[in-house]
């Protein structure tokens, strides 16, 4: 029988909290993975070098370095994330070297960048023809792809949280006073952060509700500033955190919320299921697949008085959601286990390698 652990090329951002979180899990059940990234993370990875003027360059140049490491690494898998960064440099890099690639994707690459320019469309769609096997984690990002290229093959794999941590699921479902919120997104525009405060400005100055923020992103600074004339009451914000730390911190609160202007399917919104959170999020399809009448509640996407009427009516009814909050549970523990779907991931990887592995 064959041993040899799988070798892996996961091409990803070593700066990213999901590459550290998935290459860990890989490695936790036996893969030896070589990580390459043009970024400057913390994680042990061979430095990618930037070369041109702009990322486009960063990535075409990038193809050749990837193409070394691919002589010298011998991988059974080439794993680029995300389509129009490393899977561009995969598909110019493994040409005529046919490594198999299995391609996770993000929604900003396929759901926004695409729309920017025709050069933006040509990267996601390059590595979309490139790819044996094409991961998304909701089915609205898989059939966003599918519009730009055909894909040989495909699936749905939500990234999910680790099991262990199922277990930070709420002891109690009573509001507290304040409502406590949470917005784990980062501060950066498509997440619309500032419409929030400017939204239930008035329940935060009566306070009736607190809402925290995350304290990281790229406008962070500007977006502490502009919270500040907005209210001078019922905002905080968390710096970054180990993730043990992390999700019992968000456990604490009692709702979950984000105006996300796009998103393919969030894992802050499966985490915040799994913890027990009640989930508030603006109406895109993306996150459709996750949230609906019967798991939370939606309101229409830039509309201040609808979201206000949302967090109005559960400080009115004080209805703590026993059963929705339970059924959120149920779904986690059936579609989104973390460890599961990396198992599901790699078996495809282990398909296409020619072999299961042990």
């Amino acid at each position: 029988m064959n041993t040899r652990k799988l070798k892996i090329l996961l091409l990803a951002n070593s700066d990213s909290f999901h590459t550290e979180r998935f290459l860990a899990e890989l490695r936790r059940q036996g893969c030896h993975v070589l990580v390459a990234s043009l970024e400057r993370g913390h994680l042990h990875h061979f430095h990618l070098k930037c070369r041109g003027p702009h990322r486009f360059f960063h990535y075409l140049m990038a193809a050749v370095e990837i193409r070394r490491l691919i002589d010298r690494f011998r991988p059974d898998i080439i794993n680029p994330h995300h389509a129009s960064g490393y899977g561009f440099s995969a598909a110019l890099a493994n040409i005529s070297k046919r490594v198999p690639v299995v391609l996770n994707l993000k929604g900003g690459d396929i759901l926004l960048a695409p729309h920017k320019s025709f050069l933006h469309k040509v990267k996601p769609v390059l590595a979309l023809k490139a790819a044996d096997y094409v991961i998304g984690d909701s089915q609205y990002l898989v059939s966003a792809a599918e519009e730009l290229s055909p894909l040989s093959a495909k699936r749905v794999i939500p990234w999910g949280i680790e099991k262990r941590y199922l277990s930070y699921h709420k002891q109690s479902y009573n509001f507290q006073n304040p409502l406590r919120i949470i917005v784990p997104r980062t501060q950066e525009k498509l997440y619309n952060n500032l419409f929030i405060v400017q939204s239930l400005a008035s329940l935060l100055r009566e306070d009736k509700i607190e809402i925290t923020f995350t304290n990281f992103g790229s406008l962070a600074e500007s977006f502490r500033r502009q919270t500040q004339a907005v209210t001078d009451r019922g905002v905080s914000f968390y710096d970054k955190m180990p993730r043990a730390e992390f999700l019992p911190f968000m456990a604490e609160h009692d709702v979950y919320l984000s105006a996300s202007t796009t998103d393919s399917s969030p894992a802050s919104l499966i985490e915040a299921m799994a913890l027990g959170l009640l989930p508030i999020a603006a109406d895109i399809p993306g996150v459709r697949e996750w949230l609906t009448p019967h798991s939370g509640y939606l309101f229409r996407q830039h509309d201040a008085e609808a979201l206000k009427t949302v967090i109005m009516r559960l400080l009115e009814k004080q209805d703590p959601h026993e059963r929705m909050r339970q059924r959120n549970l149920e779904r986690v523990r059936e579609k989104a286990v973390f460890e599961e779907n990396i198992a599901e991931q790699l078996a495809i990887m282990k398909h296409l390698a020619g072999g299961k592995r042990h």
